[in-house]
């Protein structure tokens, strides 16, 4: 690649596309856990009800976008006939992608709303940088939950390109997300009373 001193313009995700064995499954998992709600969901994707259905979708949003997740779910018969594993070919693979939130107290909010209903991360780390809530869907995609500690993202990027010692750090420990309501709400306490409000990303 050439180098040179033009600022990279950085793109926004619009949306992501899915596919899915089975919307019925998927979409109420994602109005749960994200706060999607439905835009629009259709049997036909090119709106002829004469021919076959091959493709059926559904198109999401938790913001003021038309969409920010598509679900497509293939029909057994939008699949070669002559492949040997049909899930293989509608779900070749599980995908992995991220939602930020804004601070903390947003995502630990998240994960109490998310635990009272018996839906629990299966990884979560913790570090000076971020703090990271891994999820699993129904199709076994995973769903990364994060918040960025840091105030300027591109600072944050550098910092482990500048020392291979400070990866250790920058990918965080396992956590309880439960130690880290505990650290925020004796936090909340000391500030109270003028003592030190200890970070998520030191904690012992």
């Amino acid at each position: 690649m050439t180098a040179n001193n033009l600022t990279t313009i950085r793109p926004r995700l619009p949306h992501h596309i899915l596919i899915t064995k089975s919307i019925d499954d998927v979409l109420p998992w994602y109005c749960n856990v994200l706060g999607m709600s439905l835009v629009h969901r259709t049997d036909s994707v090119d709106g002829d009800q004469t021919n076959e259905q091959l493709l059926k979708a559904a198109w999401l949003t938790n913001d003021k976008t038309d969409h920010r997740i598509v679900l497509l779910e293939l029909s057994d018969s939008a699949v070669d006939p002559d492949h040997d594993d049909i899930d293989e070919v509608r779900h070749p693979q599980p995908q992995h992608f991220v939602f930020i939130y804004r601070n903390l107290e947003e995502l630990l909010d998240t994960y109490t709303r998310l635990k009272e209903q018996g839906v629990l991360p299966t990884l979560c780390t913790d570090a000076i940088e971020r703090t990271v809530l891994y999820y699993q869907d129904p199709d076994h995609n995973s769903v990364e939950l994060k918040v960025d500690h840091s105030e300027d993202d591109r600072k944050s990027d550098q910092r482990p390109r500048q020392s291979p010692a400070i990866m250790d750090e920058w990918t965080g420990r396992h956590v309880r997300p439960d130690q880290l309501i505990f650290v925020r709400e004796v936090g909340v306490a000391l500030a109270s009373v003028g003592g030190r409000i200890p970070f998520p990303g030191n904690f012992n």
